[in-house]
């Protein structure tokens, strides 16, 4: 195996691995990959330029090709990188840590998965849409049996952690957790016991206890700094708290530090002597290691051509390069079938034909399949196509034309043509696009055929393109050359991107400018001049200069356009400014009025809470309950039906301002509204009747009402009304479900939220739903498990709490409770 690897990284010209788009095909078959080793393994590979290590590179992703056809594809999960963990292991008193443990268990176990199911029996021939397909044989199944079995070491790592990557609760820290679990207690009680002293309470900024170093210390306030005697560990930045370790509970907490050192060291021995145990089979897991991210990257490109339906092609004995409905991998379907044919000794192919004919795509197709091919892939073609494996693949395509070098188009052609040169041999493929172009057409031919002399002479394998007519009569003056064209419709008079083998091409270009609009007798006098092979060039310097007075008005027409569509821009954007800033006024009112309303609603329902779980629940109190948030949800309703107008009106000012009418009036409502009908009034909400029209003036935010409300008769603007027959519709259409039933948490209250495995938005969500909970359900408090990881989670978690006005304090648990990985939350 590592001789193979070694053979396949061969390097080629990496200007033609760019002009032909591999790694683009390269990092779509690297992102199959499960393993990011396994990834990085596949992106530095490069196209293998070793015929026997193609075709075994080739037969190893056909075989699990097949594999995947048959037992209808693998199922298992992503393998974690270990390869920094391995060289850990060689090191003399190298500890791992839980996290190197535990990628290393999972690594073993996942890729025990990918070995059986490599060593799962396959029968001779499987049927396939009604055919009976043989079997390839399947070197897989031996590579896979090859590989040590590391199944007892990952037995080692679980026997000490669990599937969470979480030490166990083994016999050598019982006793030690037993005992700091009881000195925890001890202190809680004591500290607990100032929050219930009558006498005490009052010189405490808060009733729980809280942590400084591991110690647990009390809140005190500054002036009462001397009524508890204890050790100061830290004041506040404002100064107005203090926390102090009480005398009694100074010995407990040293006797706490000795017995979480104790159960850190005895963790450590457990871990040393563990990795003692597994350093032993240091190299038996270099092996597997290797062996699995090797069988990975044949995993991934097996995948890329499974999913895309491609096939392998083969090498044809007598050398034959044949293309069949060959696709550019990166046109897709959208790419036109390509047939090409390079046979009986025939090894230059110069072909010509009109501009946008598809010459330049061919080459680039066949180039690039050619890659793919000794890149071990299947390749989107039709059957009965072989391809050579070429010691190198080299391709001169497309302008190249460099300002800041100094060169025309001509010499940086030249200059990559010569270092092609330099390279090619019999077995080399060498694609040239335009041969002889950016130059004198009669020099540029000469020089062309001269290059072509060269290669043929060397046998190298060439496709050549070229608008130049003698080369298409020295393709019929030289043995193994072959004219080629790409066919065009004289009906249609359009290209159809189809090859035509033995017949040359002509440009065309006469029939292509009558077809784009050229009149037609001056297409006439062009064929004219061509029969007669003459041409007046001082005509066409005069032509020229005119052209470029021409051009010099159009430019200036095109500034002077340019300026006013600037400016129309600007209006535009002004416009579209203008509105952006009213529609951020809406939401800024709307959110405004959502806050008092929601600051409002929770008081009372707080105090409605408390008075239940006070006293006996009767009809009476359940009554004033449902009444409340009913209520309460009718308010609701009538906050979201007015953000509804609200929007209603903005959508209408986008309309205008989208067909250029940027006057937005204001939403006329009166015919909604009638004397007599109750509404939602108000930034309170309150419940009253229409009465009439204020007559006596209105408002920039519509029409005024007088409505009565109880005793009291008040002036509304038309903006602040809701007809109640609107919020109860919107009601009834609800689901009748209990406002407290969705204040409560979505699952049963717990003192524990785990995070672990979510992104950082989803997990904030669901701490801010716990300590809503928390706070409906009576809790002081509650643990979160973020894990440690890369410490995004947990920073971010901390971030959060910090800002949150709910949160009296908040801290990271004791060790042996988690430590880094989990932090206690405290209530206000």
């Amino acid at each position: 195996m590592k001789s193979w690897r070694t053979a396949i990284q061969s390097v080629m010209n990496e200007k033609t691995l760019k002009l032909l788009e591999i790694d683009t095909i390269r990092s779509s078959v690297a992102s199959l990959a499960l393993s990011a080793e396994a990834e990085e393994l596949i992106l530095a590979d490069e196209p293998c330029m070793d015929k026997e290590q193609v075709e075994k590179q080739k037969s190893l992703v056909s075989a699990l090709n097949d594999r995947m056809d048959y037992l209808g594809g693998e199922v298992r999960e992503s393998l974690p990188s270990i390869g920094t963990i391995l060289p850990k292991l060689g090191v003399q008193g190298m500890v791992l840590d839980l996290d190197d443990f535990y990628a290393l268990g999972i690594f073993i176990n996942n890729a025990e998965t990918l070995r059986q199911w490599l060593l799962k029996p396959l029968p001779s021939v499987y049927t396939l849409s009604d055919r009976k397909v043989p079997f390839a044989e399947d070197p897989l199944t031996e590579i896979a049996a090859e590989l040590p079995k590391c199944n007892d070491v990952s037995a080692e790592i679980f026997r000490i952690i669990d599937r969470e990557g979480n030490l166990r609760d083994l016999p050598e820290f019982r006793d030690i957790r037993k005992r700091i679990r009881s000195l925890q207690k001890d202190i809680d009680s004591a500290g607990y016991r100032y929050a219930k002293n009558e006498e005490v309470r009052y010189m405490l900024q808060s009733e729980l206890p809280s942590q400084r170093d591991g110690r647990m210390v009390l809140a005190v306030k500054a002036n009462f700094r001397g009524r508890i005697r204890g050790i100061v560990h830290e004041v506040s930045s404002s100064g107005q708290t203090i926390f102090i370790e009480p005398e009694e509970v100074v010995e407990k907490n040293n006797e706490l530090l000795l017995e979480n050192r104790r159960l850190e060291a005895e963790i450590r021995r457990v871990l040393r002597e563990l990795t003692g145990r597994i350093a032993g089979s240091r190299e038996k897991l270099g092996i597997f290691h290797q062996g699995i991210l090797f069988l990975e990257t044949i995993r991934a490109r097996a995948r890329y051509g499974f999913e895309k339906k491609h096939i392998f092609v083969g090498e044809d004995p007598q050398g034959k390069l044949i293309l069949k409905k060959a696709r550019h991998p990166l046109l897709g379907r959208t790419a036109t079938p390509l047939d090409l044919a390079m046979e009986g000794g025939i090894r230059t192919v110069i072909i010509t034909g009109p501009n946008t004919g598809g010459k330049t795509v061919a080459l680039k197709t066949l180039g690039l399949l050619a890659l793919m091919n000794q890149f071990g892939l299947a390749l989107p073609v039709g059957e009965g196509t072989f391809l050579p494996v070429f010691d190198g693949v080299y391709a001169d395509i497309g302008d190249e034309q460099s300002i800041s070098q100094s060169l025309s188009t001509f010499s940086a052609h030249m200059i990559n043509i010569a270092d092609i040169i330099k390279s090619t041999s019999d077995r080399s493929l060498v694609l040239l696009d335009e041969l002889g172009s950016g130059t004198d057409p009669e020099e540029g031919s000469a020089i062309a055929m001269a290059i072509l002399d060269h290669f043929i002479e060397e046998k190298t394998r060439l496709i050549v393109t070229t608008h130049h007519g003698i080369l298409k009569n020295y393709g019929y003056t030289r043995v193994g050359v072959e004219n080629a064209s790409m066919e065009f419709d004289g009906k249609t008079l359009s290209p159809t991107y189809r090859i035509v083998m033995g017949i040359p091409g002509e440009s065309r270009a006469l029939d292509i400018a009558l077809r784009n609009g050229f009149p037609e007798s001056l297409v006439l006098q062009a064929r004219h001049y061509l029969d007669e092979e003459r041409s007046d060039v001082s005509a066409l310097i005069t032509g020229l200069k005119e052209k470029h007075r021409e051009l010099d008005a159009v430019a200036e027409a095109g500034k002077i356009e340019e300026k006013r569509l600037i400016e129309e821009r600007r209006q535009v954007d002004l416009k579209q400014l203008q509105l952006r800033q009213k529609e951020l006024q809406f939401r800024s009112d709307g959110v405004n009025s959502l806050k008092k309303l929601l600051s409002e609603s929770r008081k009372t329902l707080e105090n409605l809470v408390r008075e239940v779980k006070e006293g006996d629940l009767d009809r009476e109190k359940t009554r004033s309950v449902k009444d409340f948030l009913t209520s309460l949800e009718v308010q609701v309703i009538a906050e979201d039906t007015m953000l509804e107008k609200v929007e209603r009106v903005l959508a209408e000012d986008v309309r205008r301002l989208r067909d250029g009418n940027v006057e937005t009036p204001s939403l006329d409502k009166t015919k909604s509204l009638k004397p007599g009908d109750e509404v939602i009034a108000g930034e309170h909400r309150q419940r009253g009747r229409l009465l009439r029209l204020d007559k006596k003036g209105s408002s920039t935010r519509g029409a005024v009402w007088i409505v009565e409300i109880g005793s009291l008769k008040m002036s509304f603007s038309e903006e602040e009304l809701v007809p109640v027959s609107t919020a109860e519709q919107s009601f009834s259409n609800r689901k009748r479900t209990s406002w407290a039933a969705e204040l409560a948490p979505a699952a049963p209250l717990s003192m524990e939220l785990s995070l672990r495995g979510k992104r950082l938005n989803d997990a904030l969500k669901a701490l801010d739903r716990q300590i809503e909970a928390a706070i409906l359900g009576g809790l002081h408090g509650f643990s979160v498990i973020h894990g440690k990881g890369e410490g995004i989670l947990s920073k971010g978690v901390h971030e959060f709490l910090k800002n949150d006005p709910r949160i009296a304090d908040y801290h990271f648990s004791r060790p042996e409770l988690g430590g880094f990985g989990r932090t206690e939350v405290v209530l206000k």
